[in-house]
């Protein structure tokens, strides 16, 4: 129904225009990063920085980044370092936000603020106490080291997240667990932690991300192009000598797969779990 001045739900014609235009320039400038770099990974070297389109579609990029160089090698330490730092980040931060939800005890919430001022350091600043300590325990060019870093900048970001979830689930549900018989643990992982679905997919793909596109713990703590992860990996196509913007670009499209299917897998979850917690009933 369009109001006396000719408008639909009181919006102006040029609001309207306004709106729509800065939606279209949003996608814009969003759309054409990710599609400049697929289309430069297609093109020879010598149109590299081009302006035109593909004139001479080629593979040959795909062809050298995955047979004359270490990016198998990279990718199968990427998916260790995953698998590993999402796997225990998840478990970590879910039983740690259950327990800053449900239960009081001493040092309580200087816990909490230790896990919310851990967030405000910069992650350059920690390089060298990590580094030092990673070198002491024999921790440095080894998959463990990395998750165990990647750990420390997951888990308490999580676990807030995770705790914030945990407050919208009735304690009810807790009671219920303690009449049939359960313990602490048992209504956690039997009854509470299947209700935290949404929560727990935004803490999993929080942490795969964290440790699939991080570049300044992963060049630091390893060394030698056999055992760099991706994002390590990608630095060596570009150095002071030179670049090599075609396999790099090839390289950053097969890297982005991965990750463009686990949020697939995960965005039915993702607004339910970060908004959970940001209403009170």
């Amino acid at each position: 129904m369009r109001s006396v001045t000719g408008t639909r739900h009181g919006r102006s014609t040029a609001a309207s225009v306004g709106l729509h235009a800065g939606l279209l320039a949003a996608t814009v400038v969003a759309l054409f990063p990710p599609l400049w770099l697929l289309v430069t990974s297609f093109k020879p070297k010598s149109e590299s920085f081009s302006a035109a389109l593909v004139h001479d579609f080629t593979l040959d990029n795909y062809t050298h980044v995955i047979a004359d160089t270490y990016f198998l090698t990279w990718f199968g330490n990427s998916l260790l370092v995953v698998a590993g730092t999402t796997l225990i980040g998840v478990f970590i931060a879910a039983t740690a936000g259950y327990a800053i939800s449900r239960f009081r005890f001493p040092g309580m919430r200087p816990l909490m603020w230790v896990l919310l001022i851990t967030q405000m350091f910069p992650m350059a600043v920690l390089i060298v106490p990590l580094y030092n300590t990673l070198a002491r325990l024999g921790l440095l060019n080894q998959p463990v080291g990395l998750i165990i870093t990647y750990l420390t900048v997951a888990v308490p970001f999580c676990a807030w997240m995770m705790k914030g979830f945990f407050d919208s689930i009735p304690v009810d549900i807790d009671e219920s667990g303690r009449v049939d018989g359960l313990n602490p643990f048992g209504t956690f992982w039997r009854l509470i932690l299947p209700l935290a679905r949404p929560g727990l997919a935004v803490t999993g793909f929080y942490t795969f991300v964290t440790a699939w596109a991080e570049v300044a713990y992963a060049t630091a703590f390893m060394t030698g192009e056999e055992n760099l992860t991706l994002a390590g990996g990608l630095q060596t196509f570009v150095n002071r000598y030179g670049a090599d913007w075609g396999s790099m670009t090839a390289a950053a499209v097969v890297i982005a797969v991965p990750a463009a299917l686990v949020f697939g897998l995960a965005q039915r979850h993702l607004v339910s779990g970060l908004t959970a917690g940001a209403t009170k009933s």
